[in-house]
């Protein structure tokens, strides 16, 4: 019997979201609140990136070796036990270095925690999304692409708004720090045992989700050239590259700007302020940003939406330079941090449907893989100078360095009217 998709479509992208958030954002906070500096912070949780962007290179093993489902299912049981590694290492490190902080030894080794974690979770959104490609009809993936955001938007406001905000409430009430974070990584770690046993036991075995029938040097020569043969290749690689620059360099230090002391020129709030502002607010209008972004964009068109949307993302870079100056109460934080969420939320789902478009083919689950890594590797450049510039600059005049370099983004966006597979895609929607 063949189950309904909301059986598992919902669950399957609430697994998604989370480790990504972890890795990349909640790594973050756990460092900041040991005493590690922004500079240290980002150059190596940048590193964090490299296997979103490496990602392309593996996965054409993912479409010559064994299903999608039986990836997903390996990725997730994978995952569960890497959070529990990451919440012993905390646990351990409490235990045996309970009065010193930005313990080397423990950052060395939570950090390798962390990038086999991204390993992993990179694995994970490659067979997640080639078995959405394969287990769902064209009509059902067309209604399901919004409801799989949201559900994957739901798992980052869970990850570093609800939970972080209720770890900061266990450190003031209930249990001494740092045993708040283990408490943290415990209990995501026991939920992605617990999915990999729903999804085993709930997921579809599509007709389509077999090996490719080729080797897998086949598969990897064959999904490279087409990708990379395209017509207009430069173009789609310029704008999968650059569209966010100007975001990836906020993206780490955001977090650290909100958290860290008033006296090294940071906002100072709680962890459970932040839970609430950034992780919950702010990810919600992302959300709310996605849904609108793909209602606009279903009703009009990428091309008539990617002006509107690029602005929207690079207009409120500049909040960042009035809070570093200001330094406001948390009400118009919040507000401001809502709004510019509100913006990238729209971008984001711009830049979703870019990629659909320009992943298409016999390989469109590598050629998918291929753009998101691109995706990633322009996100991991900016963020790892990040904090060696804010180090160097301040954060008022490194945000005003941040909103300048977003400017990149208006130069960027005329080349997508010159992609021929745009035009291919829109007119085929169309229809």
């Amino acid at each position: 019997m063949n189950k309904s998709p909301w059986a598992y479509i919902p669950s399957l992208y609430l697994a998604e979201g989370f480790p990504y958030i972890i890795i990349n954002t909640v790594s973050v906070i756990l460092y900041g609140a040991l005493g590690y500096s922004n500079e240290q912070i980002t150059l190596w949780t940048g590193w964090l990136y490299l296997p979103w962007v490496l990602k392309m290179f593996w996965s054409p093993l993912v479409d010559a070796r064994s299903t999608k489902r039986r990836w997903l299912l390996g990725a997730q049981t994978a995952m569960s036990a890497v959070l529990l590694l990451i919440a012993g290492l905390i646990a351990w490190d409490a235990f045996v270095h309970a009065q010193q902080t930005a313990n080397l030894t423990f950052f060395t080794l939570s950090l390798f925690g962390f990038f086999l974690g991204a390993f992993v979770s990179a694995t994970l959104d490659i067979a997640t999304d080639g078995y959405y490609l394969l287990a769902l009809t064209p009509q059902e993936q067309g209604y399901f692409v919004g409801i799989r955001t949201i559900f994957y938007r739901i798992a980052m406001i869970l990850g570093s708004g609800i939970l972080v905000s209720g770890a900061g409430y266990l450190a003031q009430h209930i249990v001494p720090a740092p045993y708040h974070w283990v408490i943290f990584f415990g209990t995501l770690g026991l939920f992605f045992a617990g999915c990999a046993l729903y999804h085993s036991a709930v997921l579809p075995k599509p007709e389509a989700d077999k090996p490719a029938q080729v080797t897998q040097a086949t598969a990897w020569k064959e999904s490279f050239g087409q990708y990379f043969t395209q017509q207009d290749i430069l173009y789609i690689l310029l704008f999968i590259l650059l569209y966010r620059f100007g975001e990836a360099l906020l993206e780490k230090i955001v977090p650290l700007f909100l958290l860290k002391p008033v006296t090294e020129g940071a906002l100072g709030i709680s962890m459970q302020d932040f839970g609430l502002i950034k992780g919950t607010l702010g990810l919600g209008a992302i959300i709310a940003g996605n849904l609108l972004g793909g209602w606009l964009l279903g009703k009009f068109g990428f091309k008539k939406c990617i002006w509107p949307f690029a602005i929207a993302l690079v207009l409120p870079n500049i909040f960042y330079v009035y809070l570093a100056a200001a330094k406001p109460g948390l009400a118009v934080v919040a507000a401001l941090i809502t709004l510019e969420n509100l913006g990238y939320g729209l971008a984001a789902m711009a830049l979703t449907v870019f990629i659909m478009y320009v992943s298409q083919g016999k390989y469109k689950t590598s050629h998918y893989a291929i753009s998101t890594g691109i995706m990633a590797l322009g996100m991991m450049v900016p963020s790892m100078l990040s904090g060696k510039l804010q180090a160097a600059l301040g954060y008022k005049n490194f945000f005003w360095l941040a909103f300048g370099i977003s400017l990149i983004t208006f130069a960027i966006v005329p080349l997508a009217f010159k992609i021929k597979a745009i035009d291919i895609a829109e007119n085929a929607a169309k229809k």
